[in-house]
């Protein structure tokens, strides 16, 4: 079972993994192009460590490599629907922490940055 995680969490989640302190935290958005320039997440306050990265759904299969399977990855897109496949399918692949963002970034919005378009 995927681990669901409201952006509200997200930092808790992060903190309670016994991860490698030299991993930060991991945002895959994974979104097509178009909606990343429509609305995009930055790290708020308190998640200076947090790395986004933004890989197409369709083409994780191709990126899985260039992936840290170590390492905390939070999956994102708009609503959560794409983001808990994928964070199946990472799961499936030896990815043992993963969590899909509930809500997806319209709930990032509207619980984390409201300067976040929704759409």
């Amino acid at each position: 079972m995927i681990v669901q995680v409201r952006p509200a969490q997200l930092q808790a989640w992060f903190e309670q993994l016994a991860a490698d302190p030299g991993l930060a935290p991991l945002v895959l958005d994974v979104r097509e192009p178009w909606e990343l320039q429509t609305a995009s997440i930055r790290a708020p306050q308190g998640f200076e460590t947090l790395e986004t990265l933004a890989i197409p759904m369709g083409s994780i299969p191709d990126q899985l490599a260039m992936l840290d399977k170590a390492r905390p990855i939070a999956c994102l897109c708009h609503h959560g629907m794409r983001s808990q496949r994928v964070a199946a399918f990472l799961a499936h692949h030896g990815f043992a922490q993963v969590a899909n963002i509930t809500g997806g970034i319209d709930a990032w919005s509207r619980e984390l940055d409201s300067s976040v378009p929704l759409y």
